[in-house]
């Protein structure tokens, strides 16, 4: 009798949708999409929205890789629309109905089945029943997730023996190590079902809040974003580059205050990029830590599909952020996608209003105990040759944390090849099986003018080293 509720609670957990067609894209689905809610946390008040594409070259073999979008509180349809997804919004003016979608042709969905998920609660279309259960955190997150994993995969057997996964990009950096050695650990009490964990692949990963901001200030300066003597200020008064954030430090308070005037119309994503309305506004990091340690929430503006202010032109980059507020927020769409009715409005980056505690300081010890237990991981930075123009996760501090590691390397730094004429980046591997690779823009790709934050700046290049990295081959 006690199997059997067991049995009937577990169904009860999980709700799930298939789709052959969806609002905004003409005809069928050439794809198997789909998506659902997996009810997870102590007391099963955590409803966690997924979405899965399967692959399009062989899903029964293929890997199965789970996605996270960072923030905290991010959409996976920042993947899965924007970064390497099948599906991604027209380039048309806004006419006043749905925006309508296309396929792309970079999706990592051609050589891998994924899972874009949506947490934690709060993110997307994931939301918890009670307040209380609506408190999360770095860790509460990665135990979710992998609960949320187990759970899925019982609901899909023919997915268990499959090759596993785990990717993300920008705060995830904090998350997805953490979900691996969850995972391992996990396998090892004997959680079932036993999850095929191999390795994990993270973009612009955001690994030690202290370490990116104390290396915005030489990002700016080395871009030319700051003067010389603002430069040098900065790190006396400062204290170098680790910046000193003494309230009382009246003098390097100023300086400080000198370098957000310069950099405050600098998109910090892509500082190449126009500095364009976005649907979500986030401090730089240095601010954005101060808040932190003064308990400050961050300052954003929100947007969704309920608005009416006036969208950027579709040349911004941001354009798409807007559009995916209106398709997301659409009646058809919702339920369409089996999103629950009692949720409210959509907003692609949630992250003011979920109460949130930062409590992974740093995550470089995850991956020391990942590489330990031998599991591959891929680390890739967008780069434009020589600069990097992602200032919420500098190149630099990236450098920084893979050499802590104090790993030997394997194959030294060289380009690796998009064609027989074309260098698509360079790439380093460690013998403890990490792979550092960097992604240049190329100059014929419209509207891209350099890497920036996400694989949405650099799609085809990221899509190649992926399908390179998953399938063990060399880049």
């Amino acid at each position: 009798m006690r199997n059997f509720l067991s049995l009937i609670l577990f169904l009860l957990s999980i709700s799930t949708s298939i789709h052959y067609y969806l609002p905004g894209f003409e005809g069928p689905l050439p794809f198997a999409l789909e998506t659902g809610y997996v009810s997870v946390g102590e007391s099963e008040d955590v409803e966690l929205f997924y979405y899965f594409v399967k692959s399009e070259r062989n899903p029964q073999k293929d890997p199965l890789l789970i996605w996270l979008t960072g923030g905290p509180g991010c959409s996976s349809i920042c993947g899965l629309l924007f970064a390497n997804g099948p599906l991604a919004f027209k380039g048309d003016v806004y006419n006043g109905t749905l925006p309508p979608l296309e396929l792309t042709s970079f999706s990592w969905t051609k050589v891998a089945n994924i899972l874009y998920l949506e947490s934690p609660a709060g993110s997307g279309y994931s939301y918890a029943k009670t307040p209380r259960a609506a408190e999360t955190s770095d860790t509460v997150q990665i135990h979710q997730i992998d609960q949320f994993l187990r759970r899925w995969l019982v609901d899909h057997p023919e997915f268990i023996s499959n090759p596993f996964y785990v990717g993300g990009d920008s705060y995830s950096g904090h998350i997805v190590p953490g979900v691996v050695q969850q995972i391992s650990l996990g396998n090892e009490k004997g959680l079932t079902p036993f999850i095929s964990i191999q390795g994990y692949v993270l973009g612009n990963p955001i690994t030690n809040l202290n370490l990116e901001s104390n290396y915005k200030v030489p990002f700016a300066h080395r871009m030319g974003l700051i003067s010389d003597e603002l430069f040098e200020s900065l790190e006396k008064s400062c204290g170098g580059i680790h910046i000193n954030l003494d309230p009382s430090n009246e003098k390097c308070l100023n300086d400080l205050q000198a370098y957000d005037n310069c950099i405050s119309e600098i998109y910090v994503e892509q500082i190449l990029l126009p500095n364009c309305p976005v649907d979500y506004v986030l401090g730089d990091i240095p601010q954005t830590l101060r808040n932190i340690k003064t308990g400050r929430r961050r300052e954003l503006k929100e947007f969704s599909g309920n608005d009416t202010p006036s969208l950027p032109p579709p040349s911004c980059f941001t354009y798409r952020y807007f559009l995916s507020a209106i398709w997301a927020n659409d009646e058809n769409v919702r339920k369409a996608l089996g999103v629950k009715m009692e949720l409210g409005k959509w907003n692609r980056c949630n992250i003011q209003n979920i109460p949130y505690t930062f409590d992974i300081d740093n995550a470089v010890p995850y991956h020391v105990n990942n590489s330990r237990k031998g599991f591959r991981s891929l680390i890739y930075r967008q780069d434009f040759c020589f600069g990097d123009h992602d200032m919420m996760a500098p190149y630099s501090s990236t450098e920084v944390w893979i050499r802590s590691l104090n790993y030997s390397i394997v194959d030294d730094w060289r380009p690796w090849m998009m064609s027989s004429y074309q260098v698509a980046g360079y790439t380093r591997t460690y013998a403890n099986k990490m792979t550092f690779a960097t992604i240049k823009a190329l100059l014929f790709q419209p509207h891209i003018f350099g890497g920036g934050h996400t694989a949405e700046y650099n799609p085809d290049q990221c899509s190649l080293m992926f399908k390179k990295w998953i399938d063990g081959e060399p880049l």
